[in-house]
């Protein structure tokens, strides 16, 4: 039997999907059910068409393409501000028959653009779907959407250290001590329960909003909304955790962490201005990172955005694309 794509509900797709997903080529929580689902039940809208569509082949579900409707375009479901990578979930070994077939799929339903944002560097949808798309007749524009700056983890903090140019490597060693030596007592609060996580997640928007002002903007009632459901529903799967740096007993700096096997993404964080002198926001993610070592993570993401301090502790740029086909 020739593949086929079936559109389907999460509801009656989610456990094919999720045993889907361990031999697929996309593991990350951005394209787990658990995030689409909390993302539609958050920001749906009668502007937004749902078309999760599975493909089949031989009756048993080979890839997943959670995609939606705005206007003339057909996209990923969700959106750049809070879906760092996304892709298709498709079997090893059969990704390019599946966008192949999920391409001649489409090709019946009206659209201007497909628009698949957000995929990384060293997605096989990137390296495939522009051949695939242009051999069916489209036109592809492929364009660097983002940077994802990504430290890759040694085996030891001092390794770590050594590898910072040298003024990095000062500036944190002389900002750690200052922390230390200025503090009768600095924590860094792992908290990895749902319920732990739960009663401290007000303290966790709170730092967010203060921490800066397009923070504030950012974090609207949906977001906050989202924000509570993606990271207790991902806890209660392990992948999730809330940490604070609590300097003498505070709360001054939070960060939200996704386990995503051997990497440890940091999603979002806030600070408490009021501690700014002590360089909170910078080395609560430095000693996260320090804590990953030990955990014995391999790689450290910090996700979108090019901002200065991932590179002062030591990130190099991993890209994200955007993939764009046109009808000719």
């Amino acid at each position: 039997m020739s593949g086929y794509v079936t559109r389907e509900d999460i509801d009656s797709l989610e456990p094919e999907w999720r045993d889907l997903v361990p031999g697929s080529n996309a593991r990350t929580v951005f394209t787990s059910p658990t995030w689409v689902r909390t993302w539609w039940d958050v920001f749906r809208s009668a502007e937004l068409e749902p078309m999760l569509l599975a493909l089949r082949r031989d009756d048993r579900l080979h890839g997943v393409a959670p995609l939606m409707r705005r206007g003339e375009s057909i996209t990923f479901a969700g959106d750049t501000q809070i879906c760092d990578y996304m892709d298709f979930t498709l079997a090893e070994g059969v990704e390019e028959k599946c966008l192949g077939t999920l391409l001649r799929s489409l090709s019946e339903q009206p659209w201007s653009e497909l628009v698949f944002w957000a995929l990384p560097e060293g997605s096989l949808t990137l390296a495939l779907l522009p051949q695939v798309a242009e051999g069916l007749g489209y036109h592809v524009e492929v364009e660097m959407e983002d940077v994802c700056p990504r430290v890759n983890l040694p085996g030891s903090w001092e390794e770590y250290l050594a590898a910072l140019s040298k003024k990095d490597r000062h500036e944190l060693r002389r900002k750690l001590r200052r922390l230390y030596e200025t503090s009768d007592e600095v924590v860094l609060e792992g908290l990895r329960t749902p319920t732990e996580i739960e009663s401290a997640m007000e303290d966790f928007l709170r730092l967010h909003v203060i921490s800066r002002s397009d923070k504030a903007t950012f974090m609207t009632e949906p977001m906050q909304e989202f924000f509570r459901r993606i990271v207790l529903a991902l806890a209660a799967e392990g992948r999730a955790r809330l940490s604070f740096l609590k300097v003498d007993g505070v709360r001054t700096a939070s960060l939200i962490c996704f386990d995503s096997e051997k990497d440890l993404l940091l999603y979002n964080s806030g600070y408490d201005p009021d501690y700014s002198h002590l360089s909170v926001g910078l080395l609560s993610k430095a000693l996260a990172l320090e804590e990953a070592i030990l955990e014995g993570k391999e790689c450290f993401d910090f996700l979108r955005g090019a901002e200065v301090y991932k590179y002062h502790l030591g990130a190099s740029d991993s890209r994200v694309y955007r993939c764009t086909v046109r009808r000719n």
